[in-house]
């Protein structure tokens, strides 16, 4: 089979790369200059065409990992989100209605399409209400996703993904609580430590990637991926400053960040359904992510 993965040189992107590389023939995209890989297309960060791309190669599936992945950055810079989390998305399928219609389409979208959920577990029947420029950018990715399978027959699958990390995030809570501890300051966090998520770990990510590539039906719809299971933000906290820093003390500031849900968890029967069951606890996925910490600080 023949991947193309966008947005190669990210998080997502880049653990979706080694993994498919060991059975599949994968291509690499993004906007970061690389002279040596051989299978990779450098795409204008200002300008994206990706006419070329799909001009060039026939492939079977495109895996869309790249766009903007910050709620707090979606509310400061709107229009840099929407370019790159709905224009690109439509960029890319218009790309491949041209010149490459029989192939597949995965596009991340994320939990924050549902905002603050009125029921959990949340499965994809779920009301979407939007919370913040981020999530509703996302919406808007997703319906067009099911604008081009509805009315030009491409095959897309918006994969609604929750609380996704592991070695090489440098981003988000458990970056976040990292660099804190890095500080002499007084560690203080947002919220109450009262809110929950759902956290899936990457490499459990990147296998339900690999179910819905199998298996899924790619009918313009969407599907949700996480662990399948609430954590309090103040068991990971607690759990994470135990591992990392035990001398470290730290505080809620009882403050929610604009933009942020409370409340998260995932129903994943769906998912489950195409053979997909998560391995990785969230006090694993913690220590290995710990684990990679300490080798940049060595």
């Amino acid at each position: 089979m023949k991947i193309l993965i966008i947005g190669s040189k990210g998080f997502i992107g880049s653990h979706c790369v080694s993994f498919f590389s060991k059975e599949h023939e994968v291509w690499e995209c993004d906007v970061v200059s690389d002279y040596v890989t051989p299978r990779y297309f450098l795409i204008d960060a200002t300008n994206a065409n990706y006419n070329e791309v799909m001009s060039s190669e026939s492939f079977d599936i495109c895996i869309n990992c790249a766009g903007a992945a910050s709620v707090p950055d979606s509310i400061k810079n709107p229009l840099r989100d929407f370019e790159l989390n709905v224009a690109q998305v439509y960029k890319q399928l218009d790309a491949i209605r041209q010149h490459n219609p029989t192939c597949k389409y995965i596009n991340f979208s994320s939990a924050a399409v549902y905002g603050n959920p009125t029921y959990l577990p949340i499965d994809e029947s779920h009301p979407l209400n939007p919370i913040s420029p981020y999530g509703n950018h996302k919406k808007m990715a997703e319906e067009i996703c099911t604008e081009f399978f509805e009315n030009f027959g491409i095959h897309t699958c918006s994969l609604r993904v929750f609380s996704a990390y592991g070695p090489g995030l440098q981003k988000q809570l458990f970056w976040d609580l990292y660099k804190k501890s890095q500080s002499n300051q007084p560690i203080e966090l947002w919220g109450t430590g009262e809110e929950s998520r759902d956290f899936i770990f990457i490499s459990d990510l990147v296998h339900a990637v690999d179910s819905i590539v199998k298996l899924g039906d790619f009918n313009g719809g969407a599907i949700n991926v996480a662990f399948g299971k609430e954590v309090f933000i103040k068991e990971v906290v607690s759990h994470f400053y135990t591992e990392l820093a035990p001398d470290k003390s730290y505080s809620f500031i009882g403050q929610t960040r604009k933009g942020d849900p409370i409340n998260w968890c995932a129903d994943i029967s769906k998912l489950q359904s195409l053979g997909f069951n998560p391995t990785i606890t969230a006090e694993k996925g913690i220590a290995s992510y710990i684990n990679w910490l300490d080798t940049l600080r060595s």
